[in-house]
């Protein structure tokens, strides 16, 4: 790959991953659930759930292809499964509407309160930060360019939307006086844009490499 075309996926990679993160978007979720503990909790709690969507979006990008032979799964057939998770992801965001992923029941929030730092695991760094659609997008972006470059560029990437997200975790206090509800949707949906042109794109790649394999099954 040359370095202008490097740069350029590089540049969509990190684009991609922002819109499905959406750090911003979860100030206020991760505010919601750590409001009652004291600020080194609530740093620790941002730590280990960044570490740990790291790890898993690590672990996949490095062995997803593995897994997949493993169960029988085709590149083609996850990006297409992908790209519907992600446009409903993005679909919800456009909309306003509440996403499963990136909100948790009272019930839950209260049994978490008790807990923070099994917390920071599950649901803030699973499936918060690394559920199906980012790991849908980092096996999307790696399965682009099959090559070792490529994948670090990913985890690389990655690895800074998670420091980015930490970093606006432990400042979410701050950030939540200064920025008004309103301009949160805003970003919200434009994130939401952004999400559901990328879920389009992993359908069409989707959908050619099926037909890719079909041809060369036929040949």
């Amino acid at each position: 790959m040359k370095f202008y075309d490097l740069y350029l996926h590089g540049i969509t990679v990190f684009m991609g991953f922002f819109a499905m993160l959406n750090p911003i978007g979860n100030i206020p979720v991760f505010l919601g659930m750590v409001q009652d503990f004291d600020k080194k909790t609530q740093n620790k709690v941002a730590l280990r759930a960044t570490i740990a969507a790291f790890i898993i979006i690590a672990v996949f990008s490095m062995f997803g292809h593995i897994i997949f032979r493993m169960f029988g799964i085709t590149l083609p057939a996850f990006q297409i499964a992908g790209g519907i998770i992600v446009f409903i992801i993005g679909f919800q965001m456009l909309n306003a509407r509440d996403n499963p992923i990136h909100t948790q029941t009272d019930i839950e929030k209260q049994q978490m309160e008790s807990i923070a730092h099994d917390m920071a695991i599950s649901p803030l760094g699973i499936p918060l930060l690394a559920g199906p659609g980012t790991i849908s997008t980092a096996m999307n972006f790696v399965g682009a360019e099959k090559s070792m470059t490529n994948v670090l560029m990913v985890i690389g990437i990655f690895g800074i939307m998670c420091l980015i997200t930490y970093f606006l975790f432990i400042s979410s206090r701050g950030i939540a006086a200064k920025i008004s509800p309103g301009m949160l949707k805003v970003i919200s949906r434009i994130m939401g844009l952004i999400l559901a042109v990328i879920a389009v794109q992993m359908l069409i790649n989707g959908i050619e490499g099926t037909i890719d394999i079909f041809n060369q099954s036929k040949s």
